[in-house]
């Protein structure tokens, strides 16, 4: 298996993760932050894209016993898609709200009751919208256990949220094997680093001390 280094890397190098600690981005939130993620940016980059799905392979098989897959709208539909087609499993993916018209659907896909899936995001931030899709599908009647993602932020209360959701959140790379890889090739400087970890450990005081939401 690729390692979070790896995968981290890859990251960086296409531009999927960006970091500013000086130049904070700005989130739909009003929030300021010093790391931007679009692992969108993935899907166009065939080797990376190999090795994403080499990871969730191997993170499926640890997890073991799954009769489906289902992505995460919009983002990790494409990731569950190739999981899904590697395993040889059903997939399905969960709708941010459900549809207007119609059946009103938010889960597309069939999904029996007992059914074990396992769930594909691309990025955890709060956990909310994972949180969401897992609520939606065990309502469905699947029993979900656990969640692959590219990437998270490790923020403590994400953590806190999904332990009393609980499932188990299996990632292919995370904050601390990130900032090893930027700071190991000179990406971004002590200052940065101490930027970097002062706002995962507070994201929301470091915004507001910065003059943001």
């Amino acid at each position: 298996m690729h390692t979070p280094s790896d995968i981290a890397r890859d990251l960086l190098r296409i531009g999927a993760v960006s970091l500013q600690p000086s130049d904070p981005f700005t989130w739909a939130s009003g929030r300021l932050s010093p790391i931007y993620t679009d692992n969108r940016l993935t899907l166009s980059y065939p080797d990376v894209r190999r090795r994403l799905v080499e990871g969730f392979v191997t993170l499926a098989d640890r997890a073991g016993g799954a009769a489906g897959v289902s992505g995460t709208a919009t983002a990790g539909i494409p990731h569950a898609t190739l999981l899904a087609d590697r395993l040889g499993l059903p997939l399905s993916y969960v709708r941010s709200s459900a549809k207007g018209h119609g059946k009103t659907n938010k889960i597309e896909g069939r999904i029996e009751p007992g059914e074990r899936v396992l769930v594909v995001e691309d990025l955890v931030s709060t956990g909310g919208s994972v949180i969401d899709a897992v609520e939606a599908l065990r309502d469905e009647g699947a029993v979900v256990q656990t969640v692959l993602a590219v990437f998270t932020y490790g923020l403590d209360a994400a953590a806190d949220a999904i332990s009393d959701a609980g499932f188990t959140l299996r990632t292919l790379t995370d904050f601390p094997a990130l900032l090893d890889v930027a700071q190991a090739s000179g990406e971004i400087s002590a200052d940065d680093l101490a930027a970097l970890e002062e706002w995962r450990r507070d994201p929301e005081a470091w915004s507001r001390a910065r003059g943001g939401a």
